[in-house]
C-alpha cells in the first residue's frame, strides 16, 4: 500500500503489523487529540507512525507556501535510537537524511530548515519547552517508548497534558510496548473519555527461554558465563545467526568483549567471529558498524540501548545478564549516581523479543526464573 505526496511517495510495508492498522490509527488521530498505540517489539510503530502523520497531511511539506509550517516531532529515549530511526525512515522515503527526515541530539543536528520529521531525544524536546512554551514548532508530537518512564518522559507527559487545551491543533501520539497503555489513556482522558488505545500485534517468532543462573566466584564470573552461553548457542556449524548480549554498561561491555575475543581465538569455527560493542558514547562511525552487512558470525554486546526502537539486524540469539545501569539521585548527598540494578520484567521481555524478529530464537538468561 502506498500514498503519494508530490514529490514524495510514502509506502507502508505489508509485512509490518502496524501497516494493517493504518486506517484505524489515521481515523483515531483525526478524531482525538491524543492517541495511544500499544505495539509489541517488531510491530513497526516507531518507523511507520511518522509516515502515517505525513500521509495525513501533517508536517512542513504539506503546508502551503507562505503559511507557518510545523514539524512532526518524534522522541526517543536515547541518542543512538533517534539517529538510527531517522536514517531508517529517510531510507524508506528514499530521501537524503536531513531533507525530509532528520534528527537532533546532543552535539549533533542533522535537520534541514525544510525538514518535516524531527527525531530527537525526549530531553531535547523538554529543553525546547523553555524557549517555545506552547511548542508552536510542532503540529504532531510522537512520544515513543513511553513505558520506559524516565524522568524526562514523565515531565514531558505532564507538560503535554496541561498544554493540550491551549493547543487544540496539536496531535499527540504516545507509544508503549506494554500493558501500561490503559494508564496513559486514563491520564489523557478528555470530555470524550479516555484517549483511544490501538493495539498492534508484534511480528514475532517463537523464542525459547533458557535459564542459566551462575554463582559468582574467584574462578568463575559473568564473562565466563557469557562465554559458556556463546558456546552453547554456537555449538554446531549449523547454528546460524548472530548473538546480542545485554550488559549494564560500557565497562562491562569492554571487559566481556576482550574475554570473548580471547575465548573464541582458540575455536576454529568461531575464531573469525566479529565482536562489536554498542553503547551511547560510541562514535557515530562505530555505531554504524552494527548495521553494516556481513557474512560471518557476529556478537554484539549492548547496553539497554538495544532493548527498544533500535533493531540490530540478523539477531537469532540473546544472552541477558539481567541488569542495567540507571541514574539514581541521592537526596541525602545531593549527588546523582549510576547504579547497577536488576531490570524489570517488561525490559527482560523486550530483550528476549530482540531474537524473535527474523526467525525462531533462543534467549539465555543468566539468572533463575524466581528472580525474573
Amino acid at each position: 500500500m502506498s500514498t503519494s505526496l508530490s514529490p514524495l511517495t510514502i509506502t507502508f510495508p505489508d509485512s509490518l503489523p502496524v501497516s494493517g492498522k493504518r486506517d484505524e490509527i489515521t481515523a483515531a488521530i483525526q478524531a482525538h487529540q491524543v492517541v495511544i498505540v500499544c505495539g509489541e517489539t517488531g510491530s513497526g510503530k516507531t518507523t511507520q507512525l511518522p509516515k502515517i502523520a505525513l500521509a495525513m497531511g501533517r508536517g512542513k511539506l504539506n503546508y502551503p507556501a507562505g503559511q507557518h509550517a510545523k514539524l512532526i516531532g518524534h522522541t526517543q529515549p536515547r541518542c543512538i535510537a533517534a539517529s538510527s530511526v531517522a536514517k531508517r525512515i529517510a531510507e524508506e522515503l528514499k530521501t537524503t537524511l536531513g531533507d525530509v527526515v532528520g534528527y537532533k541530539v546532543r552535539f549533533q543536528d542533522r535537520l534541514s530548515r525544510d525538514a518535516s520529521v524531527k527525531l530527537m531525544t525526549d530531553g531535547i524536546l523538554l529543553a525546547e519547552t523553555q524557549t517555545d512554551p506552547l511548542l508552536k514548532a510542532y503540529d504532531t508530537i510522537i512520544i515513543d517508548e513511553a513505558h520506559e518512564r524516565s524522568l524526562n518522559i514523565d515531565f514531558l507527559l505532564g507538560y503535554l497534558r496541561q498544554l493540550l487545551p491551549r493547543r487544540p491543533d496539536l496531535k499527540v501520539v504516545i507509544t508503549s510496548a506494554t500493558i501500561d497503555a490503559q494508564r496513559f489513556a486514563d491520564y489523557f482522558a478528555s470530555a470524550k473519555g479516555p484517549a483511544p488505545v490501538i493495539m498492534v500485534s508484534g511480528r514475532m517468532f517463537p523464542v525459547e527461554q533458557r535459564w542459566r543462573p551462575f554463582e559468582e566466584s574467584r574462578d568463575y564470573d559473568l564473562n565466563d558465563a557469557i562465554a559458556d552461553g556463546v558456546d552453547e548457542l554456537w555449538q554446531s556449524p549449523h547454528s546460524a545467526g548472530d548473538i546480542l548480549i545485554f550488559l549494564p554498561g560500557e565497562r562491562e561491555i569492554r571487559e566481556a568483549a576482550d574475554h570473548l575475543r580471547k575465548h573464541l581465538a582458540h575455536q576454529p569455527l568461531n575464531r573469525n567471529a566479529e565482536v562489536l560493542p554498542l553503547f551511547a558514547r560510541l562514535s557515530q562511525a562505530e555505531q554504524d558498524r552494527i548495521f553494516d552487512g556481513h557474512t560471518g558470525r557476529r556478537i554484539v554486546l549492548a547496553t539497554n540501548v538495544a532493548e527498544t526502537s533500535l533493531t540490530v539486524p540478523g539477531i537469532r540469539y540473546v544472552i541477558d545478564a539481567g541488569t542495567a545501569r540507571v541514574k539514581r539521585y541521592s537526596f541525602r548527598s545531593k549527588v546523582e549516581q549510576l547504579m547497577v540494578e536488576p531490570i524489570s520484567q517488561a525490559a527482560a521481555n523486550q530483550r528476549a523479543g530482540r531474537c524473535g524478529r527474523v526467525a525462531d530464537g533462543i534467549c539465555i538468561r543468566l539468572y533463575d526464573e524466581p528472580d525474573f
